[in-house]
This record gives structure tokens, sequence and C-alpha cells, in this order.
């Protein structure tokens, strides 16, 4: 598929007249290269300025011409002699960094202008950015191929979870990409220092793809800390599926692509003590497994409620232990009460081939319990509303996403991503 980056930079003339203005932002070289020269010569503004020091790696480099033209800027790390990539505004007379600089790095600066008459000026500039006292890294990002695979429901959310708090969270999200082959509005959330999700308004669009770029390499995430790689992972959103477990009338009935495929009798959470109660609200399907061993959350061996056993056929819907699966022992049961201790108890033929028919991500929609499906219990994030999901976005709005071109810097991106899986697994 194609892409096209979303983010944009806006280049206009007040950034030239700032950076003109800026005391700091004329190099010894381009003062001895210019000699007396004229009032007509082009002039060259550079920043961060020749020799400075202790630079925020957060912080653009910009390079501007009056009185001329722009004919090169090349802008290279001393220490890796790698280039870093800019934007050209359309007169050049404007160039702007593209991504955050490397914490502890020496950046080298050559600039050719071309003034009046074709005459040109070569300006060299040199400045060194802060070391980092720590660096994050993501220590979890979903989907991935392990675990959720990377053709996944139209409920799927984007989950990263860093290895140390960010404190700047405004910095990190604005360096996180979702690119879609289908306009998607979508946005961020946080859930804790470490944890941030992107959701869309609605639900994916289906056979959509979907690719995250991460460019957190050198991203302020707080004091003295920065980012220490960038990341991409692509990922295909499948068909449309959706399933409605009524526990009032004990029936399941499953969607594909808006039309009823199969209808489930079920004995869901029989009530009484609170915890007995399946949540109600909108679960998403987060594993498949053939066999899975439940105890008692609350009871050990020997003690009175405990217990011990081994089901088949499962579908996790939740972090509080509640699965569709299969129960032989409560076939007489499903389709007309409610017996389980809260999950939703299916005959081990309709378990199979739910588990079989279901992709990761698929939302599970329980009504008919009063006890509601907490936000943060297992993935239970379309819970929120969409303007309380914005209030915790770092940059307290949602974006939509656009359809891209491969480009250069795709080429780029794939790169890091390379490296990054040396560092993350799952």
């Amino acid at each position: 598929m194609g892409h096209v980056e979303i983010r944009v930079v806006a280049l206009g003339a007040g950034a030239l007249a700032l950076l003109l203005a800026s005391g700091c932002t004329s190099s010894s070289t381009e003062k001895e290269r210019a000699g007396s020269g004229s009032r007509s010569d082009v002039a060259v503004s550079v920043s961060p300025g020749n020799g400075a020091a202790q630079v925020a790696p957060e912080l653009p480099i910009m390079v501007g011409a009056f009185n001329g033209a722009l004919k090169s800027v090349t802008v290279r790390t001393k220490s890796k002699d790698t280039l870093i990539a800019g934007l050209l505004s359309a007169d050049r007379t404007q160039w702007r960094s593209k991504r955050t600089m490397a914490p502890g790095e020496t950046y080298q600066i050559t600039v050719v202008a071309v003034g009046p008459g074709g005459r040109t000026k070569q300006v060299t500039s040199e400045f060194s950015t802060v070391k980092a006292t720590k660096l994050f890294a993501i220590d979890r990002l979903l989907p991935n191929q392990e675990i959720t695979g990377l053709t996944v429901g139209v409920g799927m959310p984007i989950m990263l979870t860093f290895d140390h708090p960010i404190t700047d969270r405004v910095s990190v999200e604005r360096n996180l990409t979702v690119q879609s082959s289908k306009p998607v509005e979508g946005a961020w959330h946080w859930f804790d220092d470490k944890s941030i999700t992107f959701r869309p308004k609605k639900y994916w669009p289906a056979h959509t793809k979907v690719k995250l770029v991460a460019q957190l390499a050198g991203v302020h995430g707080g004091a003295g800390i920065y980012g220490s790689q960038d990341y991409v992972r692509e990922f295909t959103i499948g068909r449309t599926q959706i399933s409605h477990a009524d526990t009032s009338s004990h029936q399941m009935t499953v969607e594909r692509e808006g039309q009823t495929i199969r209808t489930v009798p079920l004995s869901a959470g029989q009530g009484g003590d609170w915890r007995h109660y399946t949540t109600n609200g909108i679960h998403l399907a987060m594993s498949r497994e053939d066999v899975t061993t439940m105890t008692s959350p609350d009871a050990g061996p020997g003690s009175a409620g405990y217990y011990s056993l081994t089901v088949y056929d499962t579908v996790r819907i939740s972090d509080s232990g509640e699965y569709i699966h299969g129960a032989p022992w409560s076939v007489g049961s499903q389709g007309n009460s409610n017996v389980s201790h809260g999950c939703v108890n299916v005959s081990p033929e309709n378990a199979r081939w739910f588990k079989n028919n279901t992709l990761i991500g698929d939302p599970i929609i329980v009504s008919g319990t009063p006890r509601q499906l907490d936000p943060t219990n297992g993935w239970g994030h379309w819970q929120e509303s969409w303007p309380e999901w914005l209030k915790w976005s770092g940059l307290r709005s949602g974006f939509t996403t656009e359809t891209l071109s491969a480009t250069a810097t795709d080429h780029t991106v794939r790169k890091a991503d390379e490296s990054s899986k040396k560092k993350i697994t799952s």
C-alpha cells in the first residue's frame, strides 16, 4: 500500500525573521568568508548557533536565507557521520530539520546560499546537544506477531508500554504517527506514565492497512531522559465481526459484515456475589487458547470456594478472568439460565467454532448485567466515550490518518524498525 506522512511542519515568514533577529545564530566562519561584503549580499542564519553547547535535542535545526536562496544545507553527526534530513520551503529561503536530534551528539552544518547575481556564500557551523542521564524505550508494543497476529479485529487498539515513566507526554505523543490506507479519526490516551494507547473514534474500517511510526530517538521523555530508538509496526484490520452476548435472552449472535452468521445459546454469570456477574459492555477478544486452567482468584487449595478447572477452546475477554469457553457441564442451562461464575459458557462445538472464527481485537458486546466493564480491565478501552477518551490525550485532540505513498523517509524508518527488533520482542 502507499503511505503519506501525516505530520505537517509550517515554515512561515515569522520563523525566518526570528532567526535573523537572533544574535546567536551567526557563525564566525560566515563572517570570515563574507568579507566586508555589501548590503546586497545574501545573509544566512543558522540555529542553534556556532559553538553552542548543551542544546536540547528536541529543538529543531533551522537555517534561513535573506536576500537570496538556499542552494544546499548539509547536516551530519560528527561521531557517526549520519546525514540529517530536513524540509526546504518552496521559495528555498528556509530549511528545518525533520525530527529530533540525538542527545550527547555533535552536529556539523554546511550551508551554501546564492545571492544576487549568482554569488554564493558558504557557512559552516557546529554545536553539541546535552547528554541524556537515562534512555527510555518501548518495552511492549501491540499488535504484534507473537501475541495478536498481524491481522486483527476492527476494535484492536495500538498499545505501547515504556520501560521508564514518561513525564513529558506531549513530546512523546507528538512523535507517534499512525498512518492508514483509509482515513480514520483517532487519538492517543495515557492510562498511566508508562502506558499509552491509540483508539479510533469508531471501529476501524474492515481491511484497512495500518502503520505505526514511533520516531522516539532523541525525544524528550522527562528530566534528562530521552528516547533511545525508533519503532515501526505494520498490521492489517480483518473483516468486520462483532458479537452480541445478551445475558437476559441467553443468546449470542455473531455478525460478520453486518450479517448474522451464527446464534449461540449461552449461560453467563449467575450473580448473587458481585464478582459472579459477567461484566457489561464492549469487550475485545484478547487471546484464543486451546486449553486454559481456571483457578479461583480468592481461595486457595483446601479453602471453601476453591476450584481448579481445565476448560477447552477459550477466548479471553477481560483481565478479571472472563472467557467465552466450552462448558459441557452447563449445556442444559445454556439458552435458558445463568449459572457460571462470570464466564460465558457455550457448548464445546460452539466454543470451538467461536475460537476458530475470532480475530484478536474482535468486539464482543455483553449486555443484560448490572456490573460494568471498567475501561482498564483488559482492553475495555471502548467503554469510554470519545470526549472521555480525549481528556487523557497529551495533545487533547484527535486527528485523522491519511493514505501515504512510499518515500525515502519510509525507507529510513524501515531500517530503524530492523534495528528495533533486537530490543523489542513483544
